[in-house]
């Protein structure tokens, strides 16, 4: 697939919001593991994190069970409904990561959950500059299938057209920002359980097959139903979905 324009990247970003409640239901959450591991890169100990880019509030959640003070800032209002629903402990507000709409330095961890590549990445490391404290945290952290497992690795790959990565992690930890020390990386492998048709529910809410034609997005979801129902490992009843989180952290200078 070739490299999306900026008006179509555009649109991909701001498509969630049209499966808001299929998003909520079928993404995958964060371990907590990763969690504290993008913690653990702050300075003191952090008690007050943003949730920026925070979608439905996958991450949210996960932020919200440690009992920390927790504000999610998401600019699509049918997202953030999901969220609020979700996570009514944690501060909702509409915003932006290139306009985050906090003070300066209040902050001690931001974490990013599935959404750092849509930023105006410079824009938006300037801006979480601004709201972190010196010493505080940046994390951004992203849920994948781990395709080291077999079935999992021919699953993605048929349907590459339709649920590819919109981003190479490895690009993203090369950010390079002079209020922030390099990102250090680390990844997490955990499962989520699923049925075939919840699988395939979690494909139709990747962007690419959210903004394809209608005929082109039943075509790879039935390639891909064809697939699971042949598979031995997934063609009858529950089955664990090995997932891969991979975390980045850079600490504010």
């Amino acid at each position: 697939m070739s490299e999306p324009t900026p008006e179509h990247r555009a649109e991909r970003a701001s498509s969630f919001g049209t499966r808001a409640a299929e998003y909520a239901e079928h993404r995958p959450g964060y371990p907590r593991e990763a969690i504290v591991w993008g913690l653990s890169g702050a300075t003191g100990t952090p008690r007050r994190v943003l949730d920026l880019g925070a979608g439905t509030g996958k991450l949210t959640l996960g932020l919200t069970a440690l009992g920390l003070d927790v504000t999610a800032v998401e600019p699509d209002p049918e997202m953030r409904a999901e969220l609020e629903r979700a996570a009514p402990s944690a501060t909702s507000l509409a915003g932006r990561a290139e306009r985050i709409p906090l003070p300066d330095g209040g902050l001690d961890a931001v974490f990013i959950g599935q959404a750092f590549h849509w930023f105006d990445v410079p824009e938006a490391m300037t801006e979480i500059a601004r709201v972190l404290r010196p010493g505080g945290v940046c994390v951004p952290v992203w849920n994948y299938e781990d395709e080291s497992v077999p079935w999992v690795a021919e699953f993605t790959e048929l349907g590459r057209d339709g649920a590819r990565r919109p981003a190479s992690i490895e690009n993203m930890r090369e950010v390079t920002h002079p209020a922030f020390e390099p990102f250090e990386m680390e990844r997490f492998r955990h499962a989520q359980r699923r049925t075939a048709e919840s699988l395939l529910e979690t494909i139709a809410t990747y962007s690419v097959v959210i903004v394809s034609a209608p005929e082109e997005s039943a075509a790879l979801l039935d390639r891909l139903r064809q697939y699971l129902s042949a598979n031995p490992a997934t063609a009858t009843g529950e089955f664990d979905l090995p997932l891969v989180t991979t975390a980045l952290r850079a600490r504010r200078r």
